[in-house]
């Protein structure tokens, strides 16, 4: 068996733990910079905790360098269109957000996306590397529950796919 195959049978067998989707999202000066992501999780509740993982060698990476606040947008069923647009590698940096309905988040004035299940504000506490990604911690600055009820976005079998409420 070659690196390769691993890495191919690794991505196959992960591809079926359904996770939900999110948009991180930041304010790097006038700029804003967001990505769908799907490795997002609670760290901890006392005190509230949460990470994200991110490309070594993407944008918003980069970004962390100088912006140390960040938000999360949990996303509900009917933002496909939203998360596939901000999925797409090689997007450009700026305008992201052009015909993307959000708010800014009054803790980070990171861009929180209209169609969410709720919405977090986070102050990065550390980063590690693992891999060809990076792992980001962030102490929760708020968290809120957002008014739509149209179930989650998931993300299973390589493809993004509502959660309905039943």
């Amino acid at each position: 068996m070659t690196d390769e195959d691993l890495v191919e049978r690794y991505r196959a067998t992960m591809q079926r733990l359904a996770q939900g989707a999110t948009v991180v999202s930041l304010r790097h000066g006038a700029t804003d910079l967001a990505m769908t992501a799907t490795a997002v999780a609670s760290v901890s509740l006392r005190p509230p905790m949460m990470l994200f993982c991110v490309h070594t060698d993407a944008r918003m990476r980069e970004a962390l360098e100088e912006t140390d606040s960040w938000a999360v947008s949990l996303l509900d069923g009917d933002s496909r269109v939203t998360a596939e647009r901000l999925a797409m590698p090689g997007r450009p940096a700026i305008g992201q957000l052009t015909g993307v309905p959000h708010t800014r988040g009054p803790h980070t004035g990171a861009a929180l996306m209209d169609q969410a299940q709720g919405w977090l504000e986070c102050r990065t506490s550390w980063i590690k590397n693992a891999g060809d990604h990076d792992v980001v911690v962030g102490e929760v600055l708020d968290a809120r529950i957002g008014p739509t009820a149209t179930g989650a976005l998931i993300h299973h079998l390589g493809r993004l796919r509502p959660l309905s409420e039943s």
